[in-house]
């Protein structure tokens, strides 16, 4: 059997939500009839019933364009400041929106019944005004409790999501750098380092345990300075530096980087991408740049691909993909062309 989620409340896509709207309507109409017995006929409780179907279905589609998906990772104060706006814009534009249609319905009755329209407006301001007002507002004060438990449910979803998502990330990230592979390229560099260049040894153990200081202080955090995030790149890089001799460049050209954050290890991912996936000879060396484009940060690298491409699942790219649009709300940009490949990650302020 088919279940709806009260979060699918606002997708009027779904069938179920409209059978939902009619249940409401007639429920209502019912219950407001047996208790105030105001339904003289047939047709004011046809009449009534339509315009509480429209309004409930005009109110869902407000609140599917002002109850959007909020980021997760903020503060209280702001999650706070957010839902309250919304719940302010939400009840003045359903109450705007409420009025309009009562009034349409009024008129439209008076129109087909062949009554002076001069007095239909006398008529509402005399007679009506006062209940459609308390009861439209009674309507939209309990709507609005539910959109809210909507809002904070969704967001409470969310965060666990992304609790999950962050335990895969930081279990992939480490496994990607804590692998025997890089440990035993990175030692046995540093071996021909001690005895041939020992000063060269030294900054690359610094490098190495810093990279890996990095990654244990910030894989767990949601996003992270752009400037720590950059300085972690260049460590990580001296290595490959150190042990390619040369046949990968990287160029950094990031402006006000202390106003921007960034989900950690993202861009370390996209380096390892483009080290994993090209080959790089001191002829035609890999080129990597890392620039600012709009609010998003590019990481670029010319396509050399292997002769022989190396197995990936691209699980890293698609976890640092689905956490990016769970905490920024925006999506990953990925591209390919004839001579580039290219990845935008959303910078956050």
């Amino acid at each position: 059997m088919a279940k709806i989620n009260i979060v699918d409340v606002l997708d009027q896509r779904k069938s179920l939500v409209h059978i939902l709207l009619v249940s409401i309507a007639i429920a209502t109409v019912l219950l407001f009839s047996l208790k105030s017995g105001a339904m003289d006929s047939l047709s004011d409780g046809m009449l009534f019933f339509l315009i509480l179907l429209i309004q409930l279905e005009v109110f869902i589609f407000i609140a599917s364009r002002i109850f959007k998906e909020i980021s997760v990772g903020l503060s209280q104060k702001e999650f706070t400041r957010i839902i309250l706006t919304r719940l302010v814009i939400f009840i003045i534009s359903c109450f705007v929106a409420a009025l309009i249609i009562f009034l349409a319905f009024r008129y439209l009755v008076a129109l087909s019944g062949k009554k002076d329209l001069t007095v239909v407006w006398r008529d509402i301001m005399e007679n009506e005004i006062e209940n459609w007002f308390r009861s439209t507002l009674k309507g939209l004060l309990l709507g609005a409790v539910i959109f809210v438990i909507i809002q904070w449910q969704d967001a409470l979803k969310r965060e666990q999501k992304l609790r999950e998502e962050n335990l895969i990330f930081q279990n992939e990230t480490l496994k990607n750098q804590i692998n025997p592979h890089f440990l035993f390229n990175s030692l046995n560099t540093l071996s021909s380092l001690i005895s041939s260049q020992p000063e060269t040894a030294d900054r690359f153990v610094v490098r190495l345990s810093s990279i890996y200081r990095y990654i244990l202080e910030n894989s767990q955090k949601d996003k992270v300075p752009l400037a720590n995030e950059l300085l972690f790149i260049s460590d990580y890089f001296f290595l490959h530096q150190i042990r390619d001799e040369n046949k990968i460049i990287l160029e950094i050209s990031i402006q006000n980087q202390e106003i921007y954050m960034i989900v950690p290890v993202s861009l370390q991912i996209l380096v390892e991408n483009a080290i994993n996936h090209n080959m790089a000879t001191r002829e035609n060396p890999l080129k990597i740049s890392i620039y600012m484009e709009d609010d998003m940060i590019v990481v670029k690298n010319n396509l050399q691909k292997k002769s022989v491409p190396l197995k990936s699942t691209q699980v890293g790219l698609r976890n640092l993909s689905e956490r990016v649009r769970i905490i920024s709300g925006r999506s990953l940009i990925v591209e390919e062309t004839e001579n580039d490949f290219l990845v935008k990650i959303p910078l956050l302020q």
